[in-house]
């Protein structure tokens, strides 16, 4: 079986990868019956060179692969008929601006894995850019915030090396007294606590966060069940909640009122209660004035999301009694950090540790008869139709 890492051809231009040479390299030695090959890239975060050097062919054409590996969108025009692709397709949650996507793939008898269908038998995530996303997120505000107020400079992550150069910046700033609150408990919100945690925050339990003030910077990590709650009073159960959160409603509005700064690491499900609406912003306790939205729904469970931002223009503000976009740096307003392609400001680490658990989860897959049922489990299309799994699709591709 021949394995190709394909070129990234989505605009704005992406120099992640699935697989850094040195993980290539380590595949290779530990499944010597695969043969892995390198579409030439000119954006790549490692240059062409870096593969050719370890022996790896580097082709114009890699067609002849079995399995096309990525990392965003391939462009319709680009896919290959009857191979198997894995990248992210952003279609399981039916959104609209890739339908067609997924329509070409059927009718081109793909085999498609995303890579967030990649899951345990309980449907945790087993790979993905979480913890860069949640990382970047949280400097991003810091800077925001340093920005807005004149506190301090940061320069942007992706004028940096690395991790070590991002957390060797966070060092030389201090951080006023302010309020922060995480939520989310997965690879998103842990990647934030790493900053967090840096800077020597003290993480301090709900109970003191929602009740005391402090005289230094201090941030509580929330779970789902402290911020919605069952509507008839009883006490919420998280895994039934992800599995159907109708029933219940927000509690946010405790923390809104205590909070500075909202960093959004949580994950979202459809039928799931805002965390704070429009009408929520109005309310004159509302304390909330800087947002990194790192889940980054649109116009959805964070109000102040009125539309993603961009790696080059990383800030705006929200209004919220005009429900408008103002100036990142307004007065009144709630500054928003909405960039949807985070782990995109540190590709070198983002590929590093994606290809770690790709070829610790993935690729051992094909060569053990799926034991784990990790592809089953992830394999969204097959002979021209979704699999059972994902049939749940059908209206969307229909059009309904």
């Amino acid at each position: 079986m021949t394995f190709a890492i394909i070129k990234e051809r989505k605009n704005p231009p992406d120099r992640r990868v699935v697989f850094s040479p040195q993980h290539l390299a380590e595949a290779r030695t530990l499944f010597p019956e695969a043969t892995f090959i390198v579409e030439s890239s000119d954006i790549r975060i490692f240059p062409d060179e870096a593969y050719s050097s370890l022996g790896f062919e580097v082709l114009d054409d890699v067609s002849h692969a079995d399995v096309m590996i990525g990392v965003k969108e391939v462009p319709i025009k680009n896919l290959i008929p009857n191979k198997k692709y894995f990248y992210f397709s952003h279609t399981i949650k039916k959104q609209p601006y890739n339908r067609k996507l997924l329509i070409a793939m059927l009718e081109k008898n793909i085999e498609m894995y995303d890579h967030e269908t990649i899951v345990k038998k309980n449907n945790a995530r087993l790979i993905g850019f979480g913890r860069y996303a949640g990382l970047v997120g949280a400097y991003n505000g810091f800077r925001a915030l340093g920005l807005r107020d004149k506190l301090f400079t940061l320069p942007k992550v992706e004028t940096l090396a690395d991790l070590d150069a991002v957390k060797a910046e966070l060092d030389k700033i201090t951080i006023p007294n302010i309020k922060i609150l995480l939520t989310g408990t997965g690879k998103v919100a842990y990647g934030a606590k790493e900053i967090l945690d840096h800077l020597g925050i003290k993480q301090i339990s709900d109970a003191l966060y929602l009740t005391s003030q402090f005289t230094e910077p201090v941030y509580v990590m929330a779970d789902v069940m402290e911020y919605a709650k069952r509507i008839d009073g009883k006490v919420g159960e998280r895994l039934k909640f992800y599995k159907d959160p109708t029933g219940y409603e927000s509690n946010f509005m405790p923390y809104a009122k205590e909070t500075d700064y909202f960093i959004a690491g949580h994950f979202y499900g459809n039928n799931a209660p805002y965390l704070f609406t429009r009408e929520d912003a109005k309310h004159p306790d509302f304390r909330i004035n800087l947002v990194a939205d790192v889940s980054c729904d649109i116009d959805g469970p964070v109000a102040s999301t009125i539309r993603p931002s961009t790696i080059a223009d990383p800030f705006y503000g929200y209004d919220a009694k005009s429900e408008k976009e103002v100036a990142f740096d307004a007065i009144q307003a709630i500054t928003v950090m909405a960039v949807d392609n985070l782990p995109c400001e540190l590709p070198k680490d983002a590929s590093e540790g994606f290809g770690e658990t790709f070829l610790k989860h993935v690729i051992p897959a094909f060569y053990n008869n799926d034991d784990d049922d990790v592809l089953k489990r992830a394999k969204m299309t097959e002979n021209g139709k979704l699999t059972d799994r994902f049939t749940y699709l059908q209206d969307y591709i229909d059009g309904e």
